[in-house]
């Protein structure tokens, strides 16, 4: 395949920043697309989309064919619809976070949806502590694309690690460099004026962080012992730093160097230089250094080139520079520590033939890194996307561009892989009492006990798993949560308790309506799917006795969640008509608030939508459908539908209401922390009603709501664990939560068994 790309007519797009426009990615994407061409060995095969950073542009070259106004969100979608019109096939996007507009550069993302083809996305910055925002531009971008490129191990990792972006998904290309020949050090010096000097040089963009101020204050003790060193300074005030506050850091740095008495031993050259001129820079230091002050810095183009051109590197540990100076490539010194920045270059220069192993093995390793060898694994790599079926957990993009209707848009992201239920992580959180709470991490924290919420939710799961899939090995999980909820009700008071300590306290005598009205659920369903005489016959004696004091509760939840039970129960026993009477009361009693509270604008039971909110309109459909009470059904049906309308976002996933706030009448709805099981609740409403009306649009809503813990969500991230059957406990405004607790796994597994009773595996 990579011989066809080369040889044939495929043609490529790369977008980025471009020369004349001064700046490191720049340089980069202008000799990425040289090199590109090379290995192409035909015209026209390869374009360039530049993006501006002012009004005016810049005085490109041929091979870019289009400019993007950073801030024109218009313009992104234009250059999308042309590189599918004109049948390019494959895009690469050059990705740094303040290149492109919007919060974070979002606007690419506008861009990178609508494009037909295989996208490769180099990345220029992967953030260990990203903000929310930036946070959901590389989980984006990493749907959008078919492959991430790094060019260093520790952003290989972070993506894994931090972003939970799958290995496969991620792709290891380095930093690309000129292939210059190793060459005596100095040999230029007259050319710029420094005969004679020993030039310790450092290059780029000027601008705090980079940490000259530190070099500096090195040089008076590197001059004492080295009177011929001069410390040269290339490059210009970065661009953006000069609009906002001019020269002010060039300006302090020529204060301290009055102060200090250095006017003749530093020297700045306010130029930006083409890579040729680079190099000759770079073979005329005795020294490179890179004294920056942030170690969060994944990739340097200066670090690549020096090493690529022979320079013996002193540098600080940022992440880029430990990694390409390991094996004695280069000198690591302490942050903003000038002594040993001075201790360190004075030992260089006065060991020549120390200097000269750090240059040879910088050099050497280098050679893998020059832009041909570059060029033929990004061509490798675009060949492998072409011939992969993706099956990646983000869903695939085909065509999206083509189809004009927001819901036709909705519809192609549903292209998710359906996992097989797995209980294994139902069974690590599963000791002999029953389930436990908490986790920290995927590890079961003790410290909070058990609850009945989360055992009536097991119980839940593992008999509507049975029910599907007749695996006898799940009775003794159901034995052990109805013995928990047996052992927690009170034959006197006729309620449930519901915190019990790990040892085995009750710390608690009643515990809250909305717990009892869950156990009843979990009642019903056992009921309806276990045919096991004992299983069963504990189940009608605990749902009859703990039903009759429902009628005294308050909670609309706690009424909804028996209404839910008593549907389950009705299914198998229809003749009890005392049962089917208290469902329409307790029924009436939720419409009787929706009567009280709801407006034209305002769809709802309370002034607040809060928690586990599918259940209300879920509980009027259910009740509605079997005492034929067609206004209950139809305000059902009705609320069902607006909170569906308010919880998708205008990209078109599930949004659910936040608990860090909620969503009050007149007032914004709070986006974090989104908890599994709210997508649950609705998914078990809207399938329902699929089962019972055949409209292909329910089904559609319960599969946004399924996508939503695959990674259809806010923040472009699955909280559903492949490995382990798990789900994490939500989304919240720091990223999704690491913590694994019962009441989201058991979210996760009901829905997924829901689902799978429905589609199958596999199905759209």
């Amino acid at each position: 395949m990579i011989n066809k790309i080369i040889n044939g007519q495929e043609k490529i797009g790369v977008i980025g920043n471009y020369l004349p426009r001064q700046c490191g990615i720049a340089t980069f994407t202008t000799d990425l697309s040289k090199a590109l061409t090379n290995e192409l060995r035909g015209e026209n095969r390869l374009i360039n989309i530049a993006m501006n950073d002012r009004k005016e542009g810049y005085d490109y070259p041929s091979e870019v064919k289009l400019a993007i106004q950073e801030g024109d969100r218009g313009e992104y979608i234009n250059a999308a619809q042309y590189l599918n019109e004109n049948e390019y096939r494959a895009v690469v996007i050059q990705h740094e976070y303040g290149i492109y507009g919007g919060a974070d550069g979002e606007y690419i993302i506008d861009l990178m949806k609508r494009l037909e083809m295989p996208v490769l996305t180099n990345l220029h910055t992967v953030l260990e502590n990203p903000s929310f925002g930036q946070r959901k531009v590389m989980n984006a971008l990493a749907k959008y694309s078919e492959k991430l490129l790094v060019m260093s191990k520790k952003a290989f990792d972070i993506l894994a690690r931090v972003y939970g972006i799958p290995k496969e998904m991620i792709a290891f290309v380095p930093h690309g460099i000129p292939d210059t020949p190793y060459e005596e050090q100095g040999m230029y010096n007259d050319l710029i004026g420094l005969e004679g000097k020993e030039v310790i040089l450092t290059f780029g963009l000027l601008g705090p962080g980079k940490g000259l101020e530190v070099m500096i204050e090195a040089m008076p003790a590197i001059v004492k012992k080295n009177p011929n060193a001069v410390y040269l300074i290339l490059g210009k005030t970065h661009p953006s730093i000069l609009e906002k506050t001019g020269d002010v850091y060039r300006e302090k740095l020529k204060e301290q160097i009055k102060g200090l008495n250095l006017e003749k031993k530093v020297i700045f050259r306010d130029k930006f230089v083409d890579p040729d001129t680079l190099i000759r820079y770079i073979k005329t230091s005795t020294i490179y250094s890179i004294p920056y002050l942030n170690r969060e810095q994944i990739t340097s183009g200066t670090l690549a080139y020096a090493i690529g051109s022979g320079a013996a590197v002193v540098s600080t540990p940022f992440w880029y520079a430990e990694e390409l100076l390991a094996g004695e490539r280069g000198i690591l010194v302490p942050f903003r520590d000038s002594e040993s920045l001075a201790r360190e270059i004075n030992m260089l220069l006065a060991n020549s033939e120390k200097r000269q192993n750090i240059r040879k093995k910088a050099y050497d390793y280098a050679r893998s890194m020059i832009w041909s060898e570059v060029a033929k694994s990004y061509l490798k790599i675009i060949a492998e996307c072409k011939e992969k079926k993706n099956t990646d957990i983000f869903p695939t993009k085909k065509s999206i561009l083509k189809k004009d209707k927001r819901e036709d848009v909705i519809a192609s992201k549903k292209n998710y892989e359906l996992p097989e239920i797995d209980l294994s992580y139902l069974k690590i959180l599963t000791d002999d009492t029953g389930i436990i709470q908490h986790a920290k991490y995927t590890i079961p924290d003790l410290t909070h006990g058990y609850c009945v919420d989360d055992n009536a939710r097991a119980l839940i799961a593992t008999s509507m798993y049975y029910k599907l899939k007749g695996n006898g090995e799940v009775y003794p999980f159901i034995e052990k949560y109805l013995d928990f909820l047996n052992y927690s009700f009170d034959e006197k008071t006729k309620r449930f308790a519901n915190f019990m300590s790990y040892d085995r306290k009750w710390l608690e005598n009643i515990g809250s309506e909305d717990s009892h009205g869950r156990a009843l659920w979990a009642m019903g369903v056992t009921i309806k799917n276990i045919m096991d005489e004992s299983i069963r016959t504990i189940a009608m004696d605990l749902f009859a006795s703990a039903l009759s004091v429902v009628a005294d509760f308050t909670s609309p939840r706690a009424w909804a969640f028996t209404v839910l039970g008593l549907s389950e129960y009705l299914e198998v026993n229809p003749e009890d008509l005392e049962k089917k009477e208290f469902q329409r009361i307790l029924a009436e009693k939720i419409h009787s608030l929706y009567r009280d509270t709801a407006t034209s604008n305002w769809l709802w039971f309370e002034d607040t939508v809060t928690y586990s909110n599918g259940i209300l309109p879920h509980a009027l459909i259910l009740a509605g459908e079997y005492i034929d009470d067609k206004d209950m059904y139809n305000t059902g049906i009705q609320c069902l539908k607006w909170l569906l309308e308010i919880q998708t976002a205008p990209e078109g996933h599930l949004s659910v209401i936040g608990n860090e706030g909620w969503f009050a009448k007149d007032k914004e709805k709070a986006t974090f922390g989104q908890q599994p099981v709210e997508a649950m609740c609705l998914l078990n409403a809207c399938l329902h009603v699929y089962r019972t009306m055949k409209d292909q649009w329910w089904l559609n809503e319960a599969k946004k709501c399924m996508a939503w813990f695959f990674g259809e969500n806010d923040l472009n991230t699955p909280i559903y664990n492949y490995e382990d059957g798990g789900c994490r406990d939500g989304l919240d405004s720091h990223g999704v939560s690491k913590n694994q607790g019962a009441e989201s796994t058991l979210a996760g597994l009901i829905s997924l068994i829901n689902i799978h009773e429905i589609v199958g595996k596999n199905s759209n």
